[in-house]
């Protein structure tokens, strides 16, 4: 039983990454002052840029836009087409908030990428390495 995961791009999630590499440029900027610390400060709220580009609002060619989660296996859809699959990970972070997949390429996959019923499978998924099953039909209550 194998089951798709289509993820959505993440607003709050981008906000997050560009607001904490402002933090780092605003720190860079007042420790080394001058040019050296607005060059280094613009560098970082670049680097923050594409980090939100690619991770968070899964804008680049290499975003992982799909997982789908099979037993033991692990298979990544990048944007462009690229199928990447593997065993799958034999530790992953899992919070409520997020879940990490420490692939070939860390992705981090955040609650609102996903749908609730869906973040919760990922999540058993990522815990036991399988995906959650439900009886055919319900008992009577």
């Amino acid at each position: 039983m194998s089951e798709r995961l289509v993820l959505s791009p993440s607003p709050a999630f981008a906000a997050i990454i560009v607001a904490l590499h402002a933090a780092a440029a605003l720190c860079a900027l007042l420790l080394a002052g001058g040019l050296l610390g607005a060059t280094l400060a613009a560098l970082l709220l670049g680097l923050g840029a594409a980090a939100a580009w690619s991770r968070a609002l899964l804008r680049a060619g290499r975003s992982v836009r799909a997982i789908e989660l099979d037993g033991q296996s692990l298979t990544m859809e990048t944007r462009d087409g690229e199928r990447v699959r593997t065993a799958a990970p034999l530790r992953c972070h899992v919070s409520r908030f997020a879940v990490v997949l420490p692939a070939p390429r860390a992705v981090l996959v955040t609650g609102d990428m996903l749908g609730a019923a869906e973040f919760r499978r990922l999540r058993v998924w990522a815990l036991w390495g399988k995906l959650p099953a439900v009886a055919g039909t319900q008992l009577p209550a």
